[in-house]
């Protein structure tokens, strides 16, 4: 906090002028004024205590000259403020704090981030289910396909037999087809079910 002013040359010469003999200051004023001016600071400074005194004196004894014209080019003298050493022990402990909450920050940052994820639709390990239902369905249809087309040639081959027409061998193996497919269906439905309520 500022106590002082730094006065410069203007301050003494208007001084000087105020009080041409040195009788009329009081004596422990006139020995503070010098003690301020007689250091080996380059430039002089006046705690606000001695400057109140001075002004005091000036409005007693009818001066001309009133303090802020004395003051003219002053400027308020804040000294350095010399902050203490920290302690080492709370300097260690404040990095210890300081690290560990990067790393939570670190953590609660990267918490839904997965090495294994390869797009935002799943992992790796979803995308192998994924291959195997889909190749599982594939399988399946080729399975209904292939048994559907086998039960109509059976049933076109063995209808030649009994029918010397083709119409009715072609005939006779649309009915069988489908009859097998629709079997193919239901079985396939009642295992679909059976999965599904598992899950």
């Amino acid at each position: 906090m500022a106590h002082s002013l730094r006065v410069s040359d203007g301050f003494l010469q208007q001084l000087d002028l105020v009080l041409k003999d040195d009788h009329s200051l009081p004596m422990d004023l006139h020995t503070e004024l010098k003690s301020c001016f007689t250091g080996t600071k380059p430039t002089p400074t006046i705690p606000f205590t001695l400057l109140r005194k001075l002004h005091i004196f000036l409005e007693t004894k009818g001066f001309p000259v009133y303090l802020h014209e004395l003051l003219e080019g002053a400027e308020i003298f804040t000294p350095e403020v010399k902050l203490p050493e920290r302690n080492p022990q709370l300097v260690a402990r404040l990095d210890k704090i300081k690290a560990k909450m990067a790393n939570e920050e670190y953590r609660r940052i990267t918490k839904n981030v997965n090495c294994q994820q390869i797009n935002r639709y799943g992992t790796i390990g979803d995308v192998g289910r994924q291959v195997r239902s889909a190749k599982a369905v594939v399988v399946t249809i080729f399975n209904f396909l292939v048994t559907v087309v086998a039960a109509f040639a059976c049933a076109y081959l063995g209808s030649q037999y009994l029918f010397t027409e083709p119409a009715a061998c072609v005939l006779s193996g649309v009915i069988v087809a489908s009859v097998v497919g629709l079997a193919e269906l239901y079985v396939l439905v009642r295992t679909m079910e059976g999965e599904l309520g598992e899950m």
